[in-house]
């Protein structure tokens, strides 16, 4: 069951990431706060490498899953104050078009991140 999540987790990466750089790209730029340093454009390309890189690692990585794991865990809190931004400017994008979807979409980023460790058991790596 791990695998399967671990490798369900690395497709869901890879769909994203794609997303960032193709077809979903101008949605991704309008969910990018303000407050980010970066444009939106690079924001949102570089958050799209990343993530191809993370799937592609859960996927194939499994000798380095556990470190894999504790990197797409850190991934999912750094992308989380942009969700909550998102939430907070009442930011529409994915069909989060209501306060409750986006605040719904909140409560997931924790499940996110303990599939990531659970997955890849990355909590043994931190004994």
């Amino acid at each position: 069951m791990k695998n399967l999540i671990r490798i369900a987790l690395g497709l869901f990466m890879l769909f994203a990431g794609a997303g960032h750089l193709t077809f979903a790209r101008g949605t991704f730029q309008a969910q990018v706060p303000d407050w980010i340093p970066l444009s939106k454009d690079l924001t949102v390309v570089l958050s799209g490498a990343a993530e191809i890189l993370l799937g592609l690692a859960m996927i194939f990585l499994v000798k380095y899953k556990e470190w894999v794991g504790w990197c797409l865990a850190l991934f999912y809190v750094m992308v989380f104050p942009g969700n909550i931004a998102q939430y907070l400017e009442h930011r529409d994008g994915f069909g989060l078009d209501t306060d409750t979807k986006r605040f719904i979409r909140l409560l997931f980023q924790p499940v996110l991140i303990f599939l990531a460790l659970y997955s890849t058991e990355a909590y043994r790596k931190h004994k």
